[in-house]
């Protein structure tokens, strides 16, 4: 006896967590369940737990999280095959593998079993060293899927974390790009921080979900990137703009989107829709393009609103600050000629949202 318990314990030794797996016996005779728990405990299982009532797997197996389940077919209330088919049922992909212990010994619930669900079947009255042995392979195979998945989520989340630092670093290029165009306007980077979060509170009452509404966010600050290609003496130019330097002025929706051509980030790609966008008007007379309407871009027509809004109620070197009431009226003038009157009626609604930014990321000073 002790030469054959050596035996075993050295062959379930190959796989060094198997004597750790937890194991749940299912089985309607207390007395089956003492045999087979005082089996498995002799050759060193230890995390065992046992049931005579079937209705009660369920719950055990969410609860424990089972390695292996050795389980009866006839029992009262529910048998075995409707216990592997509720197990089935939670859809989920780390089901323990099942071993049936039965006294049916036909072929007909050998293969009704193993279609059901089963996958090992073993006789009673059971040899100890059979059933040793199927219990040992089913763990192995067990741990061995288990040993995987651990791994596969360990590589997802280092691939989440590699995405996201890439995100992160492509975003502080953004970023910085925007402030290069800050550092030679009249903008300051608050104006760039309030218009972003204006943005994104008027695209959430357009009904854009999370996700757009980060891209928004974070692409909505490039949107004058071009200005970089503008000359400083048009580009500071104090008073109003000659013709011929209006029309240079107007290039830089058309430079700030070749700068950001050439990336397929969805990042980049709304930055360039925004940085082409913004001047059009909803009456067609905007620039480069005279879109018209819903054929404007919807994240460019937002922008729009949100960045004249701001630019309004604050104050810059060549002007002061219009009052909230006054900016209102203006957009209002304009509501169906620059801007999109569906989001004018919109920005209504989120008027004291968008103050409260205003107020969170007010000027110093102001």
């Amino acid at each position: 006896m002790k030469e054959e318990m050596a035996k075993t314990v050295e062959m379930i030794g190959q796989l060094p967590d198997a004597l750790a797996a937890s194991i749940l016996v299912v089985d309607d005779e207390p007395a089956n369940v003492k045999l087979l728990e005082r089996t498995l405990r002799t050759y060193g299982y230890l995390d065992l737990r046992s049931t005579t009532d079937p209705r009660s797997v369920l719950d055990l197996f969410q609860q424990h999280r089972f390695d292996l389940i050795i389980l009866d077919l006839n029992m009262p209330h529910m048998d075995g095959y409707e216990v592997m088919r509720q197990l089935q049922g939670l859809g989920r992909d780390d089901l323990p593998p099942i071993l049936i212990l039965t006294a049916q010994h036909d072929q007909e619930h050998r293969v009704r079993a193993l279609k059901g669900g089963a996958h090992d079947y073993v006789t009673k009255p059971f040899a100890v060293d059979e059933l040793l042995a199927r219990v040992r392979n089913l763990l192995q195979v067990q741990l061995y899927h288990k040993s995987m998945r651990g791994r596969n989520q360990w590589l997802e989340e280092r691939v989440r974390e590699r995405t996201r630092e890439l995100y992160d670093t492509r975003l502080q290029i953004v970023r910085r790009l925007g402030r290069a165009a800050e550092f030679r306007d009249n903008e300051t980077g608050l104006h760039i921080l309030r218009m972003s979060k204006i943005s994104v509170a008027l695209g959430e009452a357009c009904g854009m979900n999370s996700e757009a509404c980060e891209l928004l966010l974070n692409a909505s600050p490039m949107h004058d990137i071009g200005k970089i290609g503008i000359p400083d003496q048009i580009l500071l130019k104090p008073g109003k703009f000659e013709p011929h330097e209006w029309e240079i002025m107007k290039n830089h929706v058309t430079i700030g989107a070749d700068i950001l051509a050439g990336d397929d980030s969805e990042l980049l790609t709304m930055a360039r829709v925004i940085a082409l966008s913004h001047h059009e008007k909803w009456d067609g007379s905007g620039y480069p393009n005279g879109l018209a309407g819903a054929d404007i871009p919807l994240v460019g027509r937002v922008v729009a609103l949100a960045d004249v809004f701001d630019a309004l109620t604050s104050a810059r070197p060549y002007k002061k600050a219009w009052s909230v009431e006054a900016a209102m009226v203006y957009i209002d003038a304009n509501r169906g000629k620059h801007f999109d009157p569906q989001l004018v009626d919109l920005f209504r609604t989120r008027l004291p949202d968008i103050l409260a930014i205003k107020e969170m990321f007010a000027e110093p000073g102001s």
